[in-house]
């Protein structure tokens, strides 16, 4: 009995010990806290030098702050081990300005935190997406969700949350290595693109291609084809198909309604889906964003390839244009302006008005020497070429640095310096036309700087609205916005459900808005914090985690092509109309049953059950069998 109070007092006279060595606690926080939702506190014990107390190992009382387990709010306590302690689910139930603090002995340490209102962190997005509703202007819609959440953040102030827009996020997103790299390859690409059609590239890769247009059928294929090859950029893709092929299609009788239909259906799918496009470093930049948010490791490349597979609208729209152009049967209005061309020759429906013509000016190849197809491909396949080695390059020194002596691709892509890859690429690409174009004296050198000049302004409006993505990432990051969805939706949703909802979701603001990358921009930073919470809730890991969190960021990029493909109001859906010659509003009509259809299968074969854990190459499968077995049975021939 002596023994144990002697023990007893050796652990108090101990404790006490310790206790006296803490002059003060520190309190990590974030800048901003959000009422009634969870956050993290740190707080380490100090000596009067400011170094942590490794010895505390005691449990503290706090004061100001509770803690939210499963929606029961409990008293808050910090027990310290090696003088650090941590509560994850720590919350403030009142915004305002809050005091936490904690006391031991006579020595008591506070820090005042800033807590606002949970419903505020999801205003800025949901402004910019009303304002992309009804402006229909991106940038302004963008603008305007930054600065409502510089006022949240920097004390409600309502003009120096302009300044903030710009000294606080622009610069910050300019700045990051990452994204100024991203920006650098999507210029360089934008400029390779304007070289390879001014020295007739794109013209001779599309005259190639039309040497096999000698029936409907063939005319359909021919147009679909051209796509693939016209990969690189969505805008080039629209207009040289839609001018080049029109002649030819009339001739064979095809529709102007299909036309116009095949045009843009193989526009943003293709330029979407390509591991080499205007398309990839803004995919790619916004997949990056939202990793960091949820502090993954994965090289948002690497994750880029891997959702392929996973975008179902895009992969079975263009399985679909190959279905109605072999299978030669449609249905609903596009099979009665099919049967009209047909049978009396009228591509055009009596009384409509073609969207005016208005890309001619936009070949700008003048030579009296032919367009020569090797020209445009030859940069292209520079900058696949070298895109490769430099993946392979930099991923297989960084596993060797490691130590790793035996690889697959999967390591080498996950290890490389995929900007650095995609840069070196994009330099050769505007090298090798250059000298192509310099040396058959197509163009002078004057001349080809000019077309990349031209070519590099062709993408600042696409640079910009990145740019402004990566802002109001930034913003959602900093007002909490995905923590807050979370918290509502935190046992309300099952995470195989979210790919299927949010896909959803996406397609009607890309519809309404008539804009893929300002609804990428604008979901993407909610849905990979969203994916991966509610995954780890399900408890969900390796690949069925996998599966959710790129199911969610395929459902993203599907989900804003679709409304890029089939709303009346989108860029390339109205070019699609003009280079085809094509009424729009016939266009729109005409084209909608079948986008819908592919839409509805592929949530249906696609979305729901790959998010279970079916290979998405069986639902691709499956999908394409559906297609056919669906014009097969409610489509009419077409003769």
């Amino acid at each position: 009995m002596i023994r144990t109070l002697l023990a007893s007092v050796s652990v108090f006279l101990c404790t006490a010990s310790q206790a006296q060595q803490v002059h003060k606690f520190d309190f990590k926080t974030p800048n901003l806290v959000l009422s009634d939702v969870n956050f993290t506190l740190e707080i380490t014990a100090q000596d009067s030098t400011g170094a942590p107390v490794a010895s505390f190992n005691d449990s503290v009382a706090l004061a100001g702050v509770q803690r939210n387990v499963f929606g029961t709010l409990l008293p808050a306590v910090a027990r310290f081990s090696g003088g650090k302690a941590a509560i994850e689910d720590a919350v403030m139930p009142e915004s305002g300005s809050a005091e936490i603090s904690v006391s031991l002995g006579a020595m008591t340490s506070a820090k005042t935190v800033r807590v606002i209102p949970g419903i505020l962190s999801i205003l800025p997005p949901l402004l910019a997406i009303i304002l992309a509703l009804v402006l229909r202007q991106v940038v302004i819609s963008l603008f305007a969700g930054i600065w409502l959440g510089a006022v949240f953040i920097f004390d409600y102030n309502i003009v120096g949350g302009i300044f903030r827009v710009l000294d606080h996020f622009i610069v910050n997103a300019v700045t990051e290595t990452s994204h100024t790299q991203i920006i650098i390859f999507s210029m360089m690409f934008g400029g390779m693109v304007g070289i390879i059609s001014s020295n007739g590239g794109t013209l001779g890769i599309a005259n190639l291609i039309t040497r096999y247009a000698k029936t409907s059928r063939g005319g359909q294929l021919s147009t679909l084809f051209m796509a693939f090859v016209m990969f690189f950029d969505d805008y080039a893709n629209v207009l040289v198909r839609g001018n080049l092929m029109r002649p030819i299609t009339d001739k064979l009788r095809i529709s102007r309604e299909k036309l116009s239909f095949i045009v843009d259906a193989g526009a943003a799918t293709v330029a979407s889906v390509f591991i080499i496009s205007t398309w990839i470093g803004y995919e790619v930049g916004l997949i990056e964003q939202g990793l960091k948010s949820v502090n993954s490791t994965e090289d948002a490349y690497s994750v880029f390839l891997q959702t392929i597979p996973y975008r179902f609208y895009p992969i079975l729209t263009l399985i679909f244009v190959f279905l109605v152009g072999w299978m030669k049967r449609d249905f609903g209005p596009m099979l009665t302006a099919e049967r009209r061309a047909r049978s009396t020759g009228e591509v055009l429906r009596e009384g409509s008005q073609p969207a005016t013509d208005l890309t001619e000016s936009t070949g700008s190849f003048s030579s009296d020497k032919p367009p020569l197809w090797h020209n445009g491909l030859l940069p292209i396949l520079s900058i696949l070429a070298v895109g490769l080695y430099g993946l392979y390059s930099t991923g297989t020194a960084a596993l060797e640095a490691e130590g790793v002596t035996s690889y697959g691709v999967g390591e080498i892509i996950s290890k490389s310096d995929s900007y650095g890859a995609l840069m070196w690429a994009s330099l050769s690409g505007c090298l090798v036309a250059v000298l192509l174009s310099v040396g058959q004296r197509i163009l002078t050198l004057v001349k080809a700087i000019d077309a990349w000049f031209n070519g590099l302004k062709a993408m600042l409006l696409a640079m910009l609205i990145l740019i402004l993505a990566w802002a109001i990432g930034s913003v959602t990051q900093e007002l909490h916005t995905a923590e807050y969805l979370v918290q509502l939706l935190r046992g309300t949703i099952a995470p195989h459900w979210l790919p299927v909802l949010v896909f959803l979701i996406a397609a009607g603001v890309s519809f309404a808005t008539g804009t893929s990358w300002g609804t990428m921009a604008i979901m993407m930073p909610l849905v990979i914090p969203l994916g991966h919470t509610l995954s780890v809730d399900a408890q969900l890991t390796g690949s069925a985690y996998e599966v959710i969190l790129h199911g969610v960021i395929s459902s993203v990029l599907a989900g804003a092509v679709f409304g890029d493909h089939c709303s009346p109001i989108s860029d390339t859906t109205i070019l699609s109309s003009m280079a085809s010659a094509c009424d729009h509003i016939d266009h729109v009509r005409t084209q909608l049953p079948y986008a819908l259809l592919v839409a509805a299968i592929g949530m249906l074969v696609g979305d729901i059950p790959t998010a279970f854990g079916l290979s998405p190459w069986i639902s691709i499968a499956v999908g394409t069998a559906t297609m056919a077995a669906a014009l097969y049975f409610f489509g009419k021939k077409v003769e």
